[in-house]
C-alpha cells in the first residue's frame, strides 16, 4: 500500500493540494495525515484512534501524528469543506491518472468504447447512527443515520472496484432524487483521467431504479453519456405481457455467457407509452422462474419474476445488454467492502466532518484498488476483498533490517503467501513514479 501511494504521487499531491491547511511550525504534513488515516482503514480501521495501529510501525509508516492532531486537522478542514473536498478530490484525479496510466491494459478504461464502456456504477447506501450525529434521520427502513449516495468504477470480473465519489446525505434523503443522482455523476466524471472532458458513450452510467427518473436520464442523455437503469414496469404490465409473441423470447444469459435455463428477454420499447421520455431510449425485460423457496409477488406474471431496465446502446445482442445490466449487482460487493472500510461508521458528531471522512474512506478504497490493479494484475488474489487481503498480505511475519545503508525487509518463508508479497511488491517499484 505504501508502495501504492508512493508510485502514483498520491502522497505528494495531498501534500501540495492541502499545504494551506498546514499551520506554521507544523510537525505533520496534512497529506500524510490523511493517507495515514487512510491506510488505518484499509488495514481493518473505523475511527480516528484506529491510525495507532500505523503509529506503532515508524519503519514502515514514518512518523504518525498523534490522534488529537488527527483531529484537529479534520476540524479545521470541515471549516471549509467544500474547498477542502474540492482539494483533495483533485488530489486523487491526478494519482488515478497516473495509476491508470501505469496499469495499461489492466486499467477499467483501457480501450473503453461505445461497445465496452467504462462502467460507473450509482447506488445509496443507509448508514447506521448509534448516537445523535448531525443531521442524522429516520431513513425509509426505518432505522436512523445517513443515506450517502456512491459511485463506483468498475473493474470488471478482473478486479473489484474503487469508490470515485460519496455524497454524504441526510437519513431520510430520497432514493432517486434527480439533483443528487447529476451531482455525484458529475464528482465521478471528474475523477476519470482528463477531468471533466466529454467522455461520451465510452462511459456507462448503471444504476437501478433509483436512476430511472426523466431528469436524470434527459442529462446523461444531453451529455450523451451511456446509461443502463432499472425500469419500473407499468400497473398494466400483465396485460402487455400477454401481448408478447413467445417467439420474441430470447434465450438469457448466465453471467459466465451460457444459456440460463428457464430465462429469457425480449425488447419492449414498443409496446410501452414512452411519450416524454429521451429519444433512443429502449426498455428491456427478463423474466425468470423464482428460485426454489422463494414466495410469488402480486407484480409475478404467469409465474414468472419480470424485471426490466432501460438503455441507450443500440448495439448489441438484448442477453448481452441485459448481463451487462445485472452485472450492477456488483456494486452491492463494492458498497459492503467500502463498509469494511470505513464506510460502517460515520465516527464524527458533524455532518461536514463525516463528508471528509468519506473522501478518507474514498483513499483507502482506491489505494487497496490501485495495489491490486498494479501489483497483482493477472492473478486472483487482484479480486480478493479487504477481509482476505488482511488476513493473507497486509498481516504478516517480518523483521526489519538495516544494513550498508539499505532498508531490507525479511519475510518469514513459511508465509503461503509470502512469494506473492514481494512479487506484487517489486512489480510497483519497478513501475515510473508519477511526475510532480
Amino acid at each position: 500500500l505504501t508502495d501504492t501511494i508512493d508510485q502514483t504521487g498520491l502522497g505528494r499531491y495531498l501534500s501540495d493540494a492541502l499545504a494551506s491547511w498546514r499551520k506554521p511550525f507544523a510537525i505533520h504534513d496534512p497529506g500524510k495525515i490523511l493517507l495515514d488515516l487512510a491506510l488505518s482503514l484499509a488495514l481493518g480501521g473505523d475511527c480516528l484512534s484506529d491510525a495507532g495501529i500505523v503509529r506503532s510501525e515508524p519503519g514502515i509508516y514514518g512518523s504518525v501524528a498523534s490522534t488529537p492532531t488527527v483531529s484537529r486537522l479534520i476540524g479545521w478542514l470541515a471549516e471549509d469543506t467544500g474547498a477542502a473536498v474540492t482539494a483533495i478530490r483533485r488530489a486523487r484525479q491526478k494519482a488515478r491518472a497516473h495509476a491508470w496510466h501505469s496499469a495499461g491494459t489492466h486499467a477499467p478504461d483501457h480501450d473503453a468504447s461505445a461497445d465496452q464502456p467504462l462502467v460507473i456504477d450509482l447506488d445509496a447506501s443507509i448508514v447506521i447512527a448509534h448516537s445523535e450525529k448531525e443531521q442524522a434521520a429516520g431513513t425509509f427502513k426505518r432505522t436512523f443515520g445517513h443515506h450517502p449516495l456512491l459511485a463506483f468504477a468498475d473493474h470488471g470480473p478482473a478486479g473489484t472496484g474503487e469508490l470515485l465519489a460519496a455524497a454524504l446525505r441526510k437519513g431520510n434523503a430520497g432514493s432517486n432524487t434527480v439533483a443528487d443522482h447529476i451531482s455525484i455523476t458529475r464528482d465521478a466524471l471528474a475523477q476519470l483521467p482528463g477531468g471533466r472532458g466529454r467522455p461520451g458513450k465510452k462511459v456507462l452510467i448503471r444504476a437501478d431504479t433509483a436512476g430511472g427518473t426523466h431528469g436524470f436520464l434527459d442529462w446523461l442523455t444531453g451529455r450523451r453519456l451511456s446509461y443502463s437503469v432499472g425500469w419500473s414496469l407499468p400497473t398494466d404490465f400483465g396485460e402487455l405481457y400477454h401481448q408478447i409473441p413467445e417467439a420474441e423470447w430470447q434465450d438469457a444469459y448466465t453471467s459466465a455467457g451460457g444459456i440460463r435455463d428457464g430465462a429469457g428477454v425480449v425488447e419492449l420499447t414498443g409496446l410501452l407509452d414512452l411519450t416524454g421520455w429521451p429519444a433512443g431510449m429502449r426498455v428491456i425485460a427478463r423474466r425468470e422462474r423464482p428460485h426454489p423457496g422463494a414466495q410469488l409477488r402480486f407484480d409475478d406474471v404467469d409465474g414468472y419474476r419480470i424485471t426490466a431496465f432501460a438503455t441507450n446502446s443500440r448495439r448489441g445482442q438484448l442477453a448481452d445488454l441485459e448481463v451487462r445490466h445485472r452485472r450492477r449487482g456488483r456494486c452491492e460487493d463494492r458498497i459492503r467492502n467500502a463498509k469494511d472500510t470505513g464506510l460502517r461508521n460515520l465516527p464524527l458528531h458533524g455532518f461536514d466532518q463525516n463528508q471528509i471522512w468519506l473522501e478518507i474512506v474514498g483513499l483507502a478504497s482506491e489505494i487497496t484498488a490501485w495495489a491490486g490493479m498494479l501489483g497483482l494484475a493477472d492473478t486472483q488474489a487482484r479480486r480478493w476483498e479487504p477481509k482476505t487481503l488482511r488476513y493473507r498480505v497486509y498481516t504478516i511475519a517480518a523483521t526489519i533490517a538495516k544494513t550498508a545503508r539499505r532498508t531490507t525487509v525479511h519475510y518469514s518463508h513459511r508465509h503461503p503467501w509470502a512469494l506473492l508479497i514481494v512479487t506484487a511488491t517489486e512489480r510497483i517499484r519497478a513501475l515510473p513514479r508519477a511526475p510532480d
